[in-house]
């Protein structure tokens, strides 16, 4: 897991997690950077990838 100022990278090996882990990802950049959870995207970089970041409007 990887945190920058306002996103976070993980890899997710265990499938029947990513959707509650991907949703606490999504809570936790929300507050962290202060903005409402629909202004938060979430990217598939690579296998298991994700990147879980505020859009380019916010930041």
């Amino acid at each position: 897991m990887t945190f920058e100022s306002h996103s976070v990278t993980l890899k997710i090996w265990d499938p029947s997690t990513v959707d509650h882990t991907l949703e606490e990802a999504i809570s936790h950049v929300s507050a962290k950077a202060n903005a409402h959870r629909d202004h938060v995207k979430v990217t598939r970089s690579g296998p298991d990838v994700f990147t879980v970041h505020v859009g380019d409007t916010l930041v």
